[in-house]
């Protein structure tokens, strides 16, 4: 018997890539996994239940997060890999925008958070992992706001961390780089595209088609 046995992990945005792959592999090691996506895919990795979640509506999480509970009695890892894409110049896009970016990528992981935080303290134990990215730690141009949520992962993880061990909890940060998802090809579009920005767009277009098919697997 799997020494994880009846331990139960939840994995955000778990329909492709980085989440897909945690999802499996926390299968494999023995876990009940559930996954997320906004819409519940069918075609979830193999002996992962897919769930429909959207980290931007509190009441979904609250529903998704009571609905595991209700099943297996408890929430022992959290991996928070749902999130967007954003890249363009700082000012082509709207503040609207970068709201709906900080909703996902920042705030969805805190709602997340906050609601198996209090499962994981009453069983004395659990594991919190985020998916930061490289970009939580060095800047790069045509990347500011995304950058941006992602050093907010980075600072909110590592003191969430040093709040929580108390009870026995961990909190962990992962800062891929460039990693073979569909990443290039789900981003946030510019509300509004400044000619300035065309040739250095245009550059960071071809730099993602040519560096994504030669990156890493998700599973590595």
């Amino acid at each position: 018997m799997s020494a994880n046995s009846g331990k139960t992990a939840i994995v955000t945005g778990a329909s492709s890539g980085i989440g897909r792959a945690s999802a499996e592999a926390l299968a494999q090691a023995g876990f009940t996994v559930f996954g997320t996506s906004r819409r519940a895919a069918g075609n979830g990795p193999e002996g992962v239940t897919m769930l429909a979640c959207d980290v931007t509506d509190g009441d979904a999480v609250a529903a998704l997060v009571s609905t595991v509970l209700s099943r297996t009695g408890r929430i022992d890892v959290l991996v928070n890999n749902a999130g967007v894409g954003m890249l363009g110049g700082a000012e082509e896009f709207s503040i609207a925008q970068v709201q709906g970016l900080f909703d996902v990528n920042l705030f969805g992981v805190v709602r997340m958070i906050n609601a198996v935080l209090p499962s994981m303290r009453r069983h004395g134990e659990g594991r919190i992992i985020n998916i930061g990215s490289i970009l939580g730690l060095v800047p790069a141009p045509y990347s500011a706001h995304y950058s941006a949520a992602k050093h907010a992962i980075e600072g909110y993880s590592e003191s969430l961390d040093h709040e929580v061990r108390a009870f026995n909890i961990r909190v962990s940060v992962i800062e891929p780089a460039f990693v073979r998802t569909v990443f290039d090809q789900n981003g946030i579009e510019p509300d509004s595209p400044l000619q300035d920005y065309d040739r250095a767009r245009a550059s960071v277009d071809a730099l993602l088609r040519d560096v994504m098919p030669k990156a890493d697997r998700p599973e590595v």
